[in-house]
C-alpha cells in the first residue's frame, strides 16, 4: 500500500474526510475508490458513496477477499446512515466471517456493531443486546470502544434503565475523547441531551406535567397503576398488560385512567372507543362486551366497575393511577418521532422500524407532508423523508421498546 493510501486511511480514521480526499480524489484504483467512498459517506453524500464502494468491490480481484469484505462492511455502514434498514444482513455476516478468518478483528467487530445499531433502530433490543455481549471492547481501538458504549447506552435508555445509561455514556465520552473524533463526541453529547430531555407527559390527579426518563423509571417502579399511552399498555407493581394489538380496549383503559377516581359516562366511552358522536343501542351493547373483555385483560391490575351512569377504574393493591402520555399528541406520532432524529428515512425503513405495512406508513407520511410536518427528498426508489427535530424532547425513546416486564 502506497503512502498516499496510508495517509488517506489515517485521515478517515480520525474523522477527516477532506484530508483523505485531498490525497486520493483523482485516483481510480480499487483502494482509492474505497477510501473515496468512505470519505463521501462521512461528508453525507450517501448516493455517491454507495457508487464508489460498489466500484471498489468490483475492482478488487477475486483473491482480495479481505478488501472486498471491507467494502461490504462500508456499504452496510452507508446503508445504516441513510436509514436503509432492509439491507442484506447475510452479506454483512459473511463479510464479518471473512474478516475474522483473516485476522482483521477491528473491522470484524465494526461489522458486528453495525448489526447492533440496526437492531437498535428496529427496536429489537434482545437481539441487539445479545450481539453486543458477544463483543469484548477492552482490546479494541478507542473509537470502537465509544461505539460499544453508545450502543449499551441506547439499549439501556430504551429499557428505561437510566443509571446504566449514564455510566455507559460516561465511558463513551472518555473513549471518544481518546479517539479525538468530533463526530463521536457530538453523538455522545446528543445522546446525553436526549437522556435529560422531557420524554413524555404525566397526567395524575388532574394535573399534567412533562417528565424525563428517570422520572418515568421511578414511576414504573412505584406503587402506581400506570396507563402507558406511549406503548399502549398498563403497568402495575406486580404485572404488565400490553394492549398495543387491542386499540379499543386501550382507548377504554385510557379514558378510565384519565378520569380516575371519577367515573366515565357511557356516551363518553363510546365516543372515545368507537369514534362516533351518535350512540345507539348497538353501541351500548358493544360497550358492555368490550368492557367485559377489558376486565378480563386487566384483572391482575384493576377492576372495571359499573356505576349508575358509566364505569370507573378500581385499581388493585395500589392507591394511585397515572396516565403516561406522549410528549407530542399527533395521529402519526410514531412516524414523526423516528423522523425527528434529523436523518432521512425511506418509507420502507420506517415500516420496518414500526412493524407496519409500507402503505400505512406512506399514508401517514402524506398526511404529515400535507400538514407541513415532513417533506420528501428525491423521487421514486431514492425518495427519503425528513422532519425537523422535536425541540427539547426525546419522543422516540418510548416508541421502540416493549413495556418493562414484557
Amino acid at each position: 500500500m502506497d503512502s498516499l493510501i496510508t495517509a488517506a486511511a489515517q485521515a478517515l480514521a480520525t474523522g477527516d474526510p477532506l484530508g483523505a480526499l485531498k490525497r486520493v480524489a483523482l485516483r481510480d484504483d480499487a483502494p482509492a475508490l474505497a477510501l473515496r467512498g468512505i470519505a463521501m459517506a462521512q461528508l453525507g453524500d450517501f448516493e455517491r458513496a454507495k457508487l464508489l464502494l460498489k466500484r471498489a468491490a468490483r475492482a478488487f480481484g477475486a483473491r482480495e477477499a479481505v478488501a472486498r469484505a471491507r467494502c461490504v462492511v462500508a456499504e452496510a455502514e452507508v446503508a445504516l446512515a441513510s436509514r436503509e434498514l432492509g439491507w442484506p444482513a447475510k452479506a454483512l455476516d459473511a463479510a464479518r466471517a471473512t474478516l475474522e478468518a483473516h485476522g482483521d478483528r477491528v473491522n470484524a467487530a465494526h461489522a458486528r456493531y453495525l448489526e447492533v445499531r440496526r437492531q437498535l433502530l428496529l427496536g429489537h433490543l434482545d437481539d441487539a443486546e445479545r450481539h453486543l455481549t458477544e463483543l469484548d471492547d477492552a482490546t479494541l481501538p478507542p473509537a470502537l470502544q465509544a461505539v460499544h458504549a453508545l450502543a449499551s447506552a441506547g439499549i439501556a435508555l430504551r429499557r428505561l434503565r437510566t443509571t446504566p445509561a449514564r455510566m455507559a455514556l460516561a465511558h463513551a465520552d472518555r473513549a471518544a475523547r481518546r479517539a479525538r473524533i468530533p463526530a463521536l463526541l457530538a453523538e455522545v453529547e446528543s445522546t446525553r441531551l436526549m437522556l435529560d430531555a422531557p420524554a413524555a407527559r404525566l397526567l395524575a390527579e388532574g394535573r399534567e406535567r412533562p417528565v424525563r426518563l428517570h422520572e418515568i423509571e421511578a414511576l414504573l417502579a412505584s406503587k402506581t397503576l400506570v396507563v402507558d399511552a406511549c406503548r399502549h399498555g398498563l403497568h402495575g407493581p406486580d404485572a404488565t398488560v400490553a394492549l398495543a394489538s387491542r386499540p379499543v380496549l386501550f382507548a377504554l383503559a385510557r379514558a378510565l385512567g384519565e378520569a380516575w377516581p371519577a367515573e366515565v359516562p357511557r356516551d363518553v366511552l363510546i365516543a372515545r372507543a368507537f369514534r362516533t358522536r351518535f350512540a345507539d343501542e348497538t353501541h351500548r351493547t358493544r360497550l358492555r362486551v368490550e368492557i367485559g373483555r377489558l376486565r378480563g385483560a386487566v384483572r391482575q391490575l384493576a377492576d372495571v366497575r359499573a356505576t349508575k351512569h358509566g364505569f370507573v377504574l378500581a385499581p388493585r393493591r395500589v392507591d394511585k393511577v397515572a396516565v403516561l402520555l406522549r410528549a407530542v399528541e399527533e395521529p402519526h406520532a410514531a412516524v414523526l418521532a423516528l423522523l425527528a432524529d434529523g436523518e432521512s428515512w425511506s418509507s420502507s425503513a420506517l415500516a420496518l422500524a414500526l412493524g407496519s405495512s409500507q402503505r400505512t406508513v406512506q399514508r401517514a407520511l402524506d398526511a404529515l407532508a400535507a400538514a407541513g410536518k415532513a417533506h420528501a427528498l428525491g423521487r421514486g426508489r431514492s425518495r427519503r423523508w425528513v422532519a425537523p427535530p422535536a425541540p427539547g424532547s426525546a419522543t422516540s425513546l418510548l416508541l421502540l421498546a416493549p413495556l418493562p416486564g414484557d
